[in-house]
């Protein structure tokens, strides 16, 4: 019986929603041309099915990414999964398919598109989320810290356990100006949560006066006859630059 593909999914833009829409392509042999979440504007004269996010449902297709295809598959699909990448859902299926039928080798086969747009997009996720764990800057507001970050990809939570192993003893909010989320860190609990906008209050005149040593230092050290700026931005990309406290 040949597979259905003049049909949409709809979900709810969670990683468990989208595992269940693997689930029902396979269980109900549909290969949708388009999966896409609510909040998202898609023009279609297909069908739209919505598919209803069960945890039993995501956690077996979970389970048998790593059984059957292997582990390193399942974290590049959470990692294509949280990318900016325009249809990662659909390639993600694609990228799927192909490792039920091959196997573990299936990461290696980056020649095939489906596989190496998978790849590539997962490495693109780890090389921002590495930039974020070098390139962040907290100040202090009254005892607790706080940092902004616009980040193309979704990168807190791979981030998240590194700043919460670096600061266990302390209370820090990570605000995504570019996702509208925030990674809260208090009381030893961490949550990431859906955040609009963040107003921080004026900072104090500690930190005024830590900022102004950090940038005191930052050029003292540089030697001026040895300035280069395609270096600097090779780096550390000029996007980051805006909340980074020595360049502001």
């Amino acid at each position: 019986m040949p597979y259905r593909t003049d049909i949409a999914y709809l979900y709810d833009g969670s990683f468990e929603g989208l595992l269940c829409c693997v689930y029902e392509s396979y269980y109900q042999k549909e290969l949708p041309y388009l999966i896409f979440s609510f909040g998202e504007t898609q023009e279609t004269l297909f069908p739209v099915k919505e598919i209803k996010t069960d945890i039993s449902s995501a956690e077996k297709v979970e389970r048998s990414i790593g059984a059957s295809i292997s582990e390193d598959a399942l974290e590049l699909v959470r990692l294509c999964y949280f990318s900016k990448m325009g249809n990662r859902e659909i390639a993600i299926l694609n990228f799927l398919r192909i490792g039920y039928k091959t196997g573990p080798k299936v990461t290696n086969m980056l020649a095939h598109d489906a596989v190496g747009t998978v790849v590539k997009s997962a490495q693109n996720v780890l090389r921002e989320s590495h930039y974020y764990k070098e390139f962040l800057r907290f100040s202090d507001y009254d005892g607790a810290l706080a940092a902004i970050i616009e980040p193309k990809n979704f990168v807190l939570p791979m981030i998240s356990a590194h700043y919460c192993d670096r600061f266990p003893g302390e209370q820090f909010l990570i605000y995504d100006k570019t996702h509208k989320c925030a990674l809260i860190y208090q009381n030893g609990e961490k949550s990431i949560i859906a955040l609009e906008q963040l107003e921080l209050p004026e900072t104090g005149a500690k930190e005024e006066e830590i900022r102004a040593l950090w940038k005191q230092f930052y050029g003292t050290i540089a030697i001026e006859g040895r300035t280069n700026l395609k270096l600097r931005m090779k780096n550390m990309p000029k996007r980051y630059w805006a909340h980074i406290t020595e360049y502001n």
